[in-house]
């Protein structure tokens, strides 16, 4: 079995303005954030968090949402709403994988430390 694809919506327009509001992708993940695998959580603390089918993050400093074609078989009318939301703002889309962040790299001989910056989220996009 093939890994759902992803897709990436950017937070810039098709003219390279950047979108407004600025939590745009949180509210749009927020939005979609009961259409999750097994259906809707409930109890106590279950409002809480994303979908992993839908999430927020930002990726080279500009703000996405990463919606996994996985969504479809949840609900294809969440699908519809993110994707039509994304044409109807005109937003940069993309098809694309998360790549995992890097493991830690072994400290050197002789004991002395260097100091890593922590990984970012990274996309690679596939055509």
């Amino acid at each position: 079995m093939t890994k759902p694809r992803e897709v990436f919506i950017q937070g810039i327009t098709l003219q390279g303005r950047t979108f407004r509001p600025s939590d745009w992708a949180e509210r749009l993940a927020g939005a979609m954030s009961s259409f999750r695998p097994g259906g809707a959580r409930s109890g106590p603390g279950a409002h809480i968090g994303y979908s992993p089918l839908c999430v927020p993050r930002v990726i080279n400093g500009v703000k996405c949402v990463i919606v996994s074609e996985a969504l479809k078989d949840v609900d294809v009318r969440a699908w519809d709403f993110v994707m039509n939301f994304a044409r109807d703002n005109e937003l940069q889309v993309a098809e694309a994988c998360l790549l995992p962040e890097k493991p830690p790299a072994a400290a050197p001989q002789g004991g002395a430390k260097e100091a890593q910056a922590p990984a970012k989220d990274r996309a690679a996009e596939v055509k």
